[in-house]
């Protein structure tokens, strides 16, 4: 086994005939003004002919051109007729923990067990993926680094995407726990039907006899430590939120009773594509969901073919905080388009600026990291980008300038370095 595993990472090293992630930006020296672009600030706002400054990473002027001081600046970077954003935020991503899906050696998406509550998905983060950097150029700048596998999977990290390695990438480390709620049924493509699970009730009550013994075990001497339930400490505590993964309404209903016996209010529904059918109970409780894939097909041959588009507004306008994931298929390589999937609900039901809210400044209320992180406003990270149209669009995002707290990151991957190689050979001369 272990030569498997050998031939396997030297597979991977054998592909990677280029080098590794761009080097990372160095620490901001200059204070730098961005000047003339529409300032898109994450909580709806917008500021025509803006002018947007920062300084030692940090933000310290959101305004208008004509009121800025230029002096105050070393660096001004003239954007007239661009737009800047705050960099977009893509949470529940497996980013980092796999690298080549055919590798087995190449992935630490999951551990083996039903129940591991002590993995942290930090440790497994590799910051020099070659498809982490794939994901600046579109403006995901910031990414929820998640686990999988089991029932509770364990914790996730939020994260920089510029970084040397998982120490530095870390903003929020350890922010969340994960639970993957049983389905009720699953569909099956062979014979065209729906097949249900008979073990539903019982999964869910493993799932709850052991959350209901790390809150007693929480409570007592833990003697003997439990390792495994230690790592629950923060979701009882309060300082981490839990985050159930499911799908369907009666599994949302079932996991909120749940929270609801063992005392839990700190919760988020992750993919929650049938949220729209309890937004009463949602709004009662106030559970922020992360909406599945957009770009996705209906669960059910019955519904409205364009549905996953119009799910967000629906969420929105009853009164739920609501934030954009990218589970699925090719779910890594598919997070630099994010700022497409808000694209597509902005015209179903949400104006522009609602829909970009979903990918930053709502997102980061959802990972508690909006006192640094989500908006273009005073005292936060200057995280953010300018892009010569609408981000949100495939036609008008070209991001022309990315930084990442204040640092000048850079643009190149392996895409474009082979773009460039590649269109250097057809136009040349033969």
């Amino acid at each position: 086994m272990k030569i498997k595993y050998i031939m396997g990472l030297i597979a991977v090293l054998l592909c990677s005939n280029v080098q590794g992630q761009q080097t990372p930006g160095p620490a901001q020296t200059d204070d730098i003004l961005i000047l003339g672009a529409t300032a898109h600030i994450g909580d709806g706002t917008i500021i025509e002919n803006s002018a947007i400054g920062f300084k030692e990473g940090k933000i310290v002027y959101v305004g208008t051109s004509s009121e800025v001081n230029r002096q105050d600046f070393s660096k001004v970077i003239d954007a007239q007729g661009k737009h800047v954003y705050p960099g977009f935020i893509a949470p529940n991503s497996s980013l980092g923990l796999v690298e080549v899906d055919a590798v087995k050696a190449s992935s630490d998406l999951e551990e083996i067990g039903d129940f591991n509550p002590s993995i942290r998905a930090i440790v497994a983060y590799n910051a020099e993926s070659k498809i982490v950097e794939s994901c600046r150029p579109n403006g995901v700048l910031t990414a929820q680094v998640t686990p999988r596998g089991g029932y509770i999977a364990g914790n996730s990290t939020v994260v920089q995407l510029d970084a040397w390695n998982y120490e530095d990438a870390g903003l929020s480390v350890d922010d969340g726990m994960h639970i993957y709620w049983p389905s009720t049924s699953s569909y099956s493509y062979r014979s065209g039907r729906v097949r249900y699970n008979d073990n539903y009730k019982k999964e869910v009550k493993n799932i709850v006899d052991y959350l209901r013994s790390a809150k007693v075990y929480l409570a007592s001497s833990k003697d003997p430590q439990d390792l495994k339930m230690d790592a629950l400490n923060g979701v009882f505590g309060g300082s981490q939120n839990l985050y159930i993964h499911t799908n369907g309404a009666r599994q949302m209903l079932d996991a909120m009773q749940m929270a609801s016996e063992l005392g839990l209010n700190n919760y988020v529904f992750v993919g929650a594509f049938e949220a729209y059918k309890i937004t009463d109970q949602l709004k009662a409780k106030n559970v922020p969901v992360l909406l599945k894939r957009v770009h996705s097909l209906p669960n059910s041959e019955d519904e409205d073919v364009r549905l996953p588009f119009k799910v967000a507004a629906e969420l929105v306008n009853a009164g739920i905080l609501v934030g954009l994931e990218n589970t699925g298929d090719m779910e890594r390589m598919q997070t630099r388009n994010l700022p497409f999937y808000a694209g597509t609900i902005a015209g179903y039901g949400l104006s522009y600026e609602e829909a970009l809210s979903l990918i930053t400044l709502n997102t980061a209320k959802i990972l508690n990291i909006d006192n640094f992180c989500g908006s273009l406003s005073l005292g936060k990270d200057a995280t953010l980008f300018v892009s010569e149209g609408n981000a949100l669009e495939m036609t008008g995002n070209k991001v022309t300038e990315v930084f990442i707290q204040g640092r000048i990151v850079s643009l190149e991957t392996h895409q474009t370095e082979l773009y460039h190689r590649y269109s250097e050979k057809y136009s040349s001369k033969k």
